[in-house]
């Protein structure tokens, strides 16, 4: 994503053709792509970006938020596999942390921490983490945000849905949580 599609601040693309680029981009990168970065490059500002990637979903693209930036769901692999497993354990960053490195080390990624809310039902929030770098990106801007883990709004159960390249990766991960107590059972 190194080329600029615009020369100056007074050449801009219509919306349609910033949002064909804007999806060219998002499908043919292998990691996500921010706001701020897809701003950049289109010289609109991040507000538009983002009304651009609600209209782009609006027309069934599937595009996914995530803390890292915007992706594209590409269907999954038939070699792959999830399962939601459910996690306690306390607000504490460093916990946390220790807690989601445990899944990646074993093989496998953390797709989204849901929990259920007493009014509001089931939240979830897409995290897409593959790796120990992801992990710490995402809990630097947990730090730099001061934004509150979903758990603390239920005392630290929450559920992880993790996927891996078979069931025994999973079996795996399960095994180091419950050395910790972080899985409940």
């Amino acid at each position: 994503m190194e080329e600029h599609i615009v020369a100056n601040k007074s050449d801009k693309l219509s919306g349609e053709k910033r949002r064909e680029r804007l999806l060219e981009w998002l499908l043919q990168s292998n990691k996500p792509l921010t706001g701020k970065d897809l701003a950049t490059k289109t010289n609109v500002s991040r507000q538009v970006i983002v009304q651009d990637i609600s209209l782009l979903k609006a027309k069934n693209h599937p595009i996914l938020a995530t803390s890292q930036g915007y992706i594209v769901i590409h269907e999954q692999k038939p070699q792959t596999v999830q399962k939601q497993i459910a996690c306690f354990h306390s607000s504490d960053l460093a916990i946390t942390q220790e807690e989601l490195n445990m899944i990646v080390d074993h093989g496998a990624k953390v797709i989204d921490v849901s929990i259920e809310h007493p009014l509001y039902g089931d939240i979830t929030a897409s995290l897409m983490l593959s790796n120990r770098s992801d992990i710490k990106s995402f809990i630097e801007n947990l730090k730099k945000t001061s934004a509150p883990l979903l758990s603390e709004l239920t005392d630290g159960t929450h559920l992880h849905t993790i996927e891996a390249s078979s069931y025994d990766v999973i079996e795996e991960v399960e095994t180091a949580l419950n050395t910790k107590d972080f899985l409940l059972t």
